[in-house]
């Protein structure tokens, strides 16, 4: 009996070495990272469609609010709504589409973030890692958002941010920019 049990027990042991040694030659064989490299992406925790939509929505109520406070009453006041037209739209369209843009421009380009962002603990970064530039904010908040908010169907592209890798949407895309999660230090 001694002797099966010494015999079973000696290729356990040489499976232990060979594994030990696997490992220890993957380890090595691991490049090492470079910590300036753009690539490395492991350590952002980039934000999902749904917390975007949450931010979104406070975002939608932001800019509502900021309308009824100030343009409406102008509106109402001045009558001004009736007597110019902007083309097919009417200047309450324009202004308050205006309103909008602005509200999400500025936001992003001062603080990186909107106020709904701000909320849910978001931020706007570009790709390379530096700061926000006006090229890339008027090609996510502009061009991208005018995209997919003057067509209708396009709203449903919205729905890529759950399904790329770094949760990225059209208008991230074109800007070259991610929404991450904020760290707390």
């Amino acid at each position: 009996m001694n002797q099966i049990f010494e015999r079973h027990s000696t290729p356990l042991k040489r499976r232990r070495l060979v594994n030990e040694r696997l490992r220890n030659r993957i380890q090595v064989e691991r490049p090492k990272k470079d910590q300036t490299q753009l690539d490395k992406k492991e350590d952002l925790h980039f934000a999902g469609f749904w917390m975007r939509f949450w931010a979104y929505l406070l975002d939608m109520i932001v800019v509502f609010s900021v309308n009824g406070l100030l343009l409406y009453p102008l509106f109402k006041l001045t009558n001004i709504n009736e007597l110019h037209s902007v083309g097919f739209f009417r200047l309450e369209t324009v202004l308050t589409a205006l309103v909008f843009f602005l509200y999400f421009a500025i936001m992003t380009k001062i603080y990186g973030q909107t106020i709904g962002k701000m909320v849910m603990g978001l931020r706007v970064m570009s790709a390379t890692k530096d700061q926000l530039n006006w090229s890339q904010i008027l090609f996510r908040e502009g061009i991208g958002r005018f995209l997919q908010q003057a067509f209708f169907f396009l709203y449903a592209i919205y729905v890529i941010i759950a399904f790329t890798n770094n949760k990225q949407g059209l208008h991230d895309k074109l800007a070259d920019t991610y929404v991450i999660f904020e760290r707390n230090s």
